[in-house]
């Protein structure tokens, strides 16, 4: 089931769970990032959840365009709860990630939300819901955990193809045959783990507040709910996993600057046995080219001969020391 951003649409919970329409409650909306602000205040959202929704809206601070979305929770007075939060995605085929953003407010019998790129997270916790995947909690706080589960569970699976890309990298790193340098492929997959890293902070941030105000809001309730736990664990093990990845590549470049190292002395060495066997008949026809008064070419036949046979064991034994030695 995929949705679309531009068009509101309408889920209600009945006697047989989560569907597509708005004949019960509660309800979940899901709107175009544009127009989540215009939903809040025509489902009579307080004016204060209202000015925290469009502070914490992407695109409400042009200034940290540029920047990675911060993750933020809040709770108005009249106890809505406005969340943001990053999301990921991974696109295969040029090892890139992409961070959008997803929010919503949490009322009485009501949930809206919107999502910003491609990461899909909203179309997904739709399917899961009208498809009876059991998830905990009951009312709107269902979708809640729907949609944070999916999150990190979407943040889970671009890590995994992260890691096959790491994988991939160091079959290259190892690779006996000449390759291209894989310098720039490493920096580029530290880049895109860096930046999944940066997305996925501000929702390990969130959620002991997110926590925090849930119980603030059910005020019957001590301790969180169970599953924000199972969020947190999700995303511990995600930023764990891609620490893990970093290092390695870290380790692969190490890796690589030594084989490029070792590389360059043996050619080196290949250019120092070379420039030793060229040296002999250089020295000797010197030498030779130097007495033109007794020179053995002048009176013996067999001189200029000899000469040749003389610097080429000379320089054969050379050959055979060095391949001896491995320097060829």
């Amino acid at each position: 089931m995929m949705l679309t951003v531009s068009d509101a649409q309408h889920f209600s919970k009945g006697p047989s769970g989560w569907h597509d329409g708005d004949d019960g409650e509660p309800r979940w909306i899901v709107v175009g990032p544009g127009d989540l602000v215009e939903y809040a205040r025509a489902r009579g959202v307080s004016e204060q959840a209202i000015e925290l929704l469009e502070h914490h809206t992407p695109g409400a601070h042009p200034e940290r365009s540029t920047h990675p979305l911060r993750g933020h929770v809040d709770q108005s007075a009249d106890g809505e709860i406005i969340l943001s939060a990053p999301t990921l995605s991974y696109v295969a085929e040029t090892r890139d990630v992409h961070t959008g953003a997803l929010t919503l407010i949490l009322a009485d019998g009501v949930i809206l939300t919107s999502e910003a790129g491609d990461a899909g997270i909203l179309p997904r916790t739709a399917e899961k819901l009208c498809s009876g995947v059991p998830i905990p909690d009951s009312g709107v706080a269902q979708v809640l955990a729907a949609i944070l589960l999916t999150l990190v569970a979407h943040a889970a699976d671009v890590e995994a193809e992260l890691g096959d890309a790491v994988a991939d990298t160091e079959r290259v790193v190892f690779s006996t045959a000449r390759v291209d340098d894989p310098v720039e492929r490493i920096y580029d997959l530290k880049r895109e783990i860096a930046e999944a890293r940066r997305a996925l902070a501000p929702i390990t941030g969130v959620l002991p507040q997110l926590g925090a105000e849930t119980i603030q809001r059910r005020r019957k309730e001590k301790e969180p709910p169970k599953w924000l736990g199972r969020v947190q664990a999700t995303a511990d093990r995600v930023d764990h996993h891609l620490d893990a990845h970093d290092e390695l590549l870290d380790a692969m470049l190490q890796v690589h600057l030594s084989q490029v190292s070792v590389q360059q002395n043996e050619d080196m060495r290949k250019i120092s046995a070379w420039a030793a066997i060229a040296a002999v008949p250089t020295l000797i026809a010197g030498i030779y080219g130097m007495n033109f008064q007794h020179m053995p070419e002048l009176t013996w036949t067999w001189g200029y001969p000899a000469v040749v046979v003389v610097m080429l064991g000379i320089c054969g034994g050379l050959y055979r020391q060095f391949r001896k030695v491995g320097w060829l």
